[in-house]
């Protein structure tokens, strides 16, 4: 997956603009001024995408690119890295489930 492909999945799920509210690297997806997706634009290395707890478990036990969110509520939050062993059609469900789950 490469950050195009990421920022334009976005952009159409959600009609907000992305913000970097943290600091210039760090790009936020809202819904309803409710974060459900970010990551680093310099470095696109994982997404930080909200998750139900017990899916959460599951994904972290099947994928070695699924960890516990960076800094994040390690509980409703993981970080997908890309180009990994989760493959991009698993990824944009995670994006879209976060976007479900704001």
């Amino acid at each position: 997956m490469t950050f195009g492909e990421f920022y334009d999945f976005c952009i159409a799920l959600s009609n907000e603009e992305p913000v970097t509210p943290f600091d210039p690297n760090t790009l936020v997806f809202k819904k309803k001024c409710k974060i459900f997706a970010l990551t680093d634009v310099e470095r696109f290395e994982f997404i930080n995408l909200k998750c139900l707890p017990e899916d959460a478990i599951e994904f972290r036990t099947n994928f070695d690119a699924i960890r516990p969110g960076y800094h994040m509520n390690k509980k409703h939050w993981n970080s997908v890295y890309v180009n990994q062993d989760a493959p991009d059609k698993l990824i944009f469900q995670l994006i879209k489930t976060s976007f479900n789950l704001v």
